[in-house]
């Protein structure tokens, strides 16, 4: 346990980043979730509509620190390249 001033402000400070981070990972893999449904499924259009949100999640967790911007490079060439695809 923190015995610092300091230390207790920092711990708290931690807890509310972790939920924070917490909060956007969730909504990010979410979205992935619910678009690899649709792909699953078939559906084009559910999917469609999808990719774009789901790309502009990822570009914002780039910002927030949530994943590294190659990582996220390539999770939107792999789910826009599946969602091209489903039509063939």
């Amino acid at each position: 346990m923190a015995n610092h001033k300091s230390a207790k402000k920092r711990v708290r400070q931690s807890e509310r980043r972790n939920q924070v981070n917490r909060r956007n990972r969730s909504a990010l893999r979410t979205a992935v979730k619910k678009l690899r449904a649709a792909l699953a499924a078939g559906d084009k259009e559910a999917a469609s509509t999808l990719l774009p949100k789901t790309v502009s999640l990822i570009d914002k967790s780039i910002q927030k620190g949530v994943l590294h911007a190659n990582a996220a490079g390539r999770h939107k060439s792999r789910l826009t390249q599946s969602v091209n695809n489903l039509g063939r």
